[in-house]
Order: structure tokens, then sequence, then C-alpha cells
């Protein structure tokens, strides 16, 4: 599982972490310019963040227009149960969806939010009619589909460290 705790990563860490955030292809060589390391101590840094498991995968972002999946849905999902099993049950089989790109138990009216990437409408209705809904313990739903994609970023905000006072 490896230290969690944030207060682990120095400023260089951060710098190495957004910098690999904007382009995971980076060369080390690159990287380390960037950053203001030589090579070797850059590379051991990059080594120990994926070892302690802050950087968890390399990972490319595709065009959707390009592989039929132009449709964006968001999807509500309530179960008729909450009971332990029964959410174990949900998330095992929801991870085995491909078209499921996220899942999130959430608090409020639904228990999950689902993100999900069809070619049409005529894919979507099928996604829910035939599999989200006939889930198990899934009761109802709502869904949302996406008219424009404003912003779609997988970058997280990495703010400098706090400095003690």
């Amino acid at each position: 599982m490896g230290d969690r705790n944030n207060n682990n990563l120095d400023k260089i860490d951060r710098k190495i972490l957004r910098e690999l955030q904007l382009n995971s292809r980076i060369s080390n060589i690159e990287l380390s310019k960037k950053v203001g390391l030589s090579a070797t101590p850059c590379l051991n840094r990059i080594k120990r963040l994926e070892k302690i498991g802050c950087i968890e995968h390399y990972t490319i972002k595709i065009n959707p227009d390009f592989v039929d999946a132009k449709l964006l849905a968001y999807v509500e999902l309530r179960l008729d149960r909450t009971s332990r099993n029964v959410f174990s049950n949900f998330r095992n089989v929801v991870r085995k969806l491909p078209e499921v790109m996220e899942c999130h138990l959430m608090s409020g009216d639904y228990d999950y939010l689902l993100k999900a990437r069809v070619k049409d409408m005529h894919a979507y209705r099928r996604l829910l009619g035939e599999t989200l809904l006939a889930l198990p313990h899934v009761n109802s739903s709502r869904s949302y589909m996406v008219m424009e994609e404003v912003k779609d970023t997988e970058m997280i905000p990495i703010p400098e460290p706090v400095e003690p006072e």
C-alpha cells in the first residue's frame, strides 16, 4: 500500500508529479532539467514515488471519437438494500463492465454514480436496460447525457508543501 502521508512529499517531488501529469512520456533527462535535479536522483525519486504508491500507473488519453465512444453519460443507481454483501457484489460486477469508466459510492439519494462511454443513445439504452438495471439489487436509476464536455482532466491539483512555522 505504501506511505500515503502527503507531508513526505517535498517541493521537488511535487514538481516531478506536476510534470509527469502534464507529460508522462517525458524523458528522465528532460524531467530532471525541469525540476532542477541531475538524472540519477530524479529517477530515484520517481522510483520511490512509484514504490510508495503515490504514482499508481501511467496512461494515455484517447479521443473517444476515434473509438466509437462519443456518448458520455452519468448514471445514478439506487440499490434496494444496502448491506456489506450487496455493495461488495455490486462493485465486483461493475468493475468488469468495460463501458463504465468510473463508479463511486455516494452519499445522498442514490447509492452509486457511474460514468459511462458508449457509441450512441441506442448503445446507452442497451447498457442501461440490459446490463445496469439487471445488476443485483439495482432498484432505480437516473441518467444524465453530456451535451458538451467543457473540461475533462485526470490531473490532480498538487499544492506546494506547507512550510512549518
